[in-house]
């Protein structure tokens, strides 16, 4: 489908992709970036890059790619729904559940039960995550917000970019930290030395994450943390940075550790301000049965 536009004089000096966002009332400034790095949009017949500056009476034409049916099974899982309503919903997911489908995990997944359960997701992270405005690895446990309306989803999307969701986790570490809390302000990237791994690198994205002791034990840690940033694997990196492992990470952790099936890291509060409403909302849950039962172990072993 190919739709025109003529610049006006409000318009003229305005960067293409913020003006097509404008015009395209149900699309993000990040799909309209998607159509310009595909060459699917034009400026008086010219192929133009996202940054260019509309001029009065340039022609603008664009093409919008048809929707890809939607091939990811509903699936009948339960789900522990925190809280919904008719722009999203909260669930607490499970260790062990993978989020979206991907090479390997095409069923099981929160996208597969999120469809079983409702069918009015958004879709604007595309047919494979309708709803996942962020996610947490499989292994780790805990509090994720689902969007069921594009304006909410942008609206989430916006506040987790502008550092305006407040997002809690409980983890065990090896190692006893001596100081109280901490931050952790260091690039995340991808590890030169192994692409299917995270790393602090120079050149890498910029993270932080604040952390605080709850509790100590004579090799371990129990301790929060809580994300400014939202890099892939933040917390498990940083701790490692720091030389403070989690418990159970296969990826980042030590070989001779204490038999999690997985690394002890539950997501225990998120807090956001609601899309419609524009309510604060936070939400807490307790952490799953195997974390507790470790802090119980360490306890007995104190």
């Amino acid at each position: 489908m190919t739709f025109q536009h003529i610049v006006t004089e409000s318009e003229s000096n305005m960067r293409i992709d913020k003006l097509l966002t404008k015009v395209n009332d149900n699309s993000s400034r990040s799909q309209v970036q998607t159509w310009i790095n595909q060459n699917l949009v034009s400026v008086n017949e010219n192929i133009v890059k996202a940054n260019y500056k509309c001029k009065l009476n340039d022609v603008i034409k664009w093409s919008i790619p048809e929707v890809k049916p939607l091939d990811v099974e509903a699936e009948n899982i339960p789900l522990k729904i925190i809280y919904e309503d008719s722009d999203l919903l909260v669930v607490n997911k499970p260790k062990g559940m993978v989020v979206h489908p991907s090479a390997g995990h095409h069923t099981g997944t929160l996208v597969n039960a999120l469809l079983y359960h409702c069918n009015d997701l958004s879709g604007i992270n595309g047919v494979e995550r309708p709803g996942i405005v962020h996610r947490i690895d499989k292994d780790t446990s805990g509090l994720l917000v689902v969007a069921k309306k594009d304006l909410a989803h942008r609206n989430l999307a916006e506040q987790l970019a502008n550092k305006k969701v407040e997002r809690k986790y409980e983890a065990i570490v090896h190692g006893v930290i001596e100081h109280e809390e901490g931050m952790i302000d260091a690039p995340i990237g991808r590890d030169p030395k192994d692409r299917q791994k995270m790393s602090v690198v120079e050149n890498g994205k910029p993270a932080i994450t604040h952390f605080g002791v709850l509790r100590r034990f004579p090799k371990f840690t129990h301790i929060e943390c809580q994300l400014e940033t939202g890099r892939t694997h933040q917390i498990r990196v940083h701790m490692n940075y720091i030389n403070h492992p989690l418990v159970g990470d296969p990826k980042y952790g030590i070989r001779k550790t204490l038999n999690t099936d997985g690394q002890a890291l539950h997501a225990k509060s998120l807090g956001f301000i609601h899309p419609g409403t524009k309510e604060w909302m936070n939400f807490e849950v307790e952490p799953p049965v195997y974390f507790k039962e470790v802090l119980t172990k360490l306890d007995k072993m104190n």
